[in-house]
């Protein structure tokens, strides 16, 4: 199957597309939107790396579902579409921006501002079903997403990896931290924001590495 992607994306992970693993998940993912209610919408499912064409990519923040709940997910990890609430990681993020770099809230949580700089938002697994978190977990993506960020890896150099939580920080292993910058904290959720996200200076420690090696910082 022709997967819909941005070409950068494609000439690199053309041989994963490929793969038996893909074309499982694709069939799966496929009878998923025929039968259920499944987000994001069809056509966002590469969001993320239609606004970010890998040779743009600056920094990468990962997260783990897309969001579960109507109207929320598009794409991209942690956003939301403009008029939707924020949901509390976001506004968890939108309070660390504003206490590291003293920029006020944003009118809505639309983060495809960011992934236009080069904020590369990846989800480890790219669709949900409606209302059921995790349930497109083990199907592939996790595997797909894995080598997506190994693709950022070999093919890019001086990427700021933000790794937040566990489940982000295991993939620590993918990324040769001679050549990259990463960085983590706990997760922006209110579960966990308090134990340490909230207070890392990521985004000012992020724009100051880039800025040293003369990259254009991101306006957050």
């Amino acid at each position: 199957m022709q997967v819909k992607i941005e070409d950068s994306w494609k000439k690199v992970l053309s041989e994963i597309f490929e793969r038996d693993f893909f074309q499982r998940l694709v069939s799966f993912v496929k009878d998923e939107y025929q039968n259920q209610q499944v987000f994001p919408p069809g056509k966002e499912i590469f969001n993320a790396f239609h606004h970010c064409p890998i040779d743009s990519v600056k920094v990468v923040i990962l997260g783990q579902d897309p969001y579960h709940g109507p109207g929320q997910a598009h794409g991209l990890s942690f956003s939301v579409k403009p008029g939707v609430p924020f949901p509390p990681s976001l506004l968890n993020i939108l309070k660390e921006i504003k206490s590291d770099i003293g920029k006020d809230m944003p009118p809505n949580g639309d983060l495809t501002r960011w992934a236009q700089q080069g904020v590369f938002l990846l989800n480890a697994t790219l669709t949900v079903r409606a209302n059921q978190a995790g349930s497109h977990q083990n199907q592939g993506w996790e595997t797909f997403t894995d080598e997506v960020i190994k693709a950022v890896n070999d093919h890019r150099q001086n990427v700021v990896f933000m790794l937040w939580g566990a489940y982000a920080q295991k993939k620590a292993d993918l990324i040769d931290n001679t050549k990259h910058l990463v960085l983590k904290a706990p997760h922006p959720s209110p579960l966990s924001a308090h134990r340490g996200f909230l207070g890392c200076k990521h985004f000012s420690m992020a724009n100051q590495y880039l800025s040293e090696r003369n990259i254009k910082p991101i306006n957050w």
